[in-house]
């Protein structure tokens, strides 16, 4: 995490710097947070995640955000809430759940799935990150945001019975230590400031992303062999 997010961040800034680009970009999480108990984080509030991963994208975040000050680059940082739709790597939880269920595999649920997360889709994630791109201040930071708030247990609830399955394929793990239980984000900044608004509902955009795995095996089981076989 720390050589992908913190030095590979420094890598490129540093090459923007010494070939100017006209603006640099950094796609951030609302991991960088961690969690909120009431209401949803706003873009001025104090960062403090609690995983390794959250942390390193947080340095990422502040590294970017300096170079403004001291190289004078044009950059921008978002942060999105969780992601769903095609082409997400299977390892991640929507296409997880759904390739395991396709395969006749169990489905992990930890924590008795009382996570909450946003759900976007990525399509309106791309939106706002375009919007940003082209209209968001420099040195600015904006959250994409307005998924719909789902327990893991919901979630897990809807793809089971989109794969035509049910509960008996579910079992129990303990959570994973550092996992943020609600990791939400207030997204008035850029809607008000850009005019961002998803677009796409959850129980049109949650079909269409079980469709399409279920019709791109090609695309994503070799994805899964190749990680087996990582150490």
């Amino acid at each position: 995490f720390v050589l992908t997010h913190v030095a590979g961040t420094q890598a490129l800034l540093d090459a923007a710097v010494r070939r100017p680009v006209e603006r640099m970009m950094y796609v951030s999480t609302a991991e960088v947070f961690g969690s909120v108990e009431h209401g949803a984080w706003r873009e001025s509030d104090r960062i403090g995640s609690r995983s390794p991963h959250g942390a390193s994208r947080a340095a990422a975040e502040r590294l970017a955000l300096s170079y403004v000050r001291t190289q004078g680059l044009d950059v921008v940082v978002t942060r999105c809430s969780d992601n769903y739709g095609p082409y997400q790597l299977p390892e991640e939880m929507v296409p997880l759940i759904v390739t395991s269920l396709l395969d006749d595999k169990p489905v992990s649920l930890d924590a008795g799935g009382l996570h909450v997360r946003e759900w976007l889709h990525v399509t309106d994630h791309c939106a706002g990150v375009q919007l940003v791109a082209e209209r968001g201040r420099t040195g600015e930071v904006y959250h994409v945001g307005g998924g719909t708030a789902l327990t893991d247990r919901e979630l897990t609830g809807r793809l089971l019975e989109l794969c035509g399955a049910d509960w008996s394929a579910v079992e129990s793990v303990p959570d994973r230590a550092g996992h943020g239980r609600r990791p939400a984000l207030s997204w008035t900044k850029i809607a008000e400031e850009l005019g961002y608004s998803p677009r796409v509902d959850l129980d049109e955009g949650m079909l269409a992303t079980v469709d399409w795995y279920r019709d791109n095996r090609g695309w994503w089981q070799p994805l899964q062999d190749r990680a087996a076989l990582w150490p």
